[in-house]
């Protein structure tokens, strides 16, 4: 039986279908049928520009980004697809603290929806710190479906980890 590191959390009927479609070799075939398409945002400023557009329809009370930015560092090694920080440095007698979101640099050739599910989720992090009830909801809110995308997102991440035949 096939270890599916991503998928863990699911249910095994779930993951049953998952391997029924790696043994089949259809697993890349069904992410295709999907999600045929590929986003345009392949630089950091359009990504900026991109969050910021999210960030102004859901979020406008939320505190300034100071960077977004795709990273290379950024790897499942590290079990991060996206990381948002928040510096803070003392300047002179002030608390200054700068806002900042790394997308992984895997998601410049990923589907336009796994791109805003990861770009939600970080922003998301701006008005809930947790990974609680809130913090879906909120996700949700933003991305209809998102539990939909996290699933497929996952499995995305399966397929890519498999050897190439």
């Amino acid at each position: 039986m096939t270890a599916l590191k991503y998928l863990q959390a699911y249910p095994p009927t779930l993951q049953d279908q998952v391997r029924q479609l790696i043994a089949q070799k259809r697993l890349g075939d069904y992410l295709q049928e999907r999600y045929p398409e590929r986003h345009a945002v392949q630089s950091d400023k359009a990504l900026y520009s991109y969050v910021q557009a999210l960030k102004q329809q859901h979020l406008r009370n939320a505190p300034n980004l100071d960077k977004v930015l795709f990273d290379n560092r950024l790897d499942l090694t590290h079990r991060a697809l996206g990381l948002h920080t928040a510096v803070s440095r003392v300047q002179g007698g002030k608390l200054k603290a700068k806002k900042e979101i790394r997308i992984a640099s895997l998601f410049k050739d990923a589907a336009p929806q796994f791109l805003s599910m990861i770009v939600v989720h970080e922003l998301a992090h701006l008005k809930e710190a947790e990974h609680n009830k809130a913090f879906y909801q909120l996700c949700e809110h933003m991305q209809p479906g998102y539990h939909q995308l996290e699933f497929d997102l996952r499995v995305y991440l399966t397929w890519r980890d498999l050897p190439i035949d």
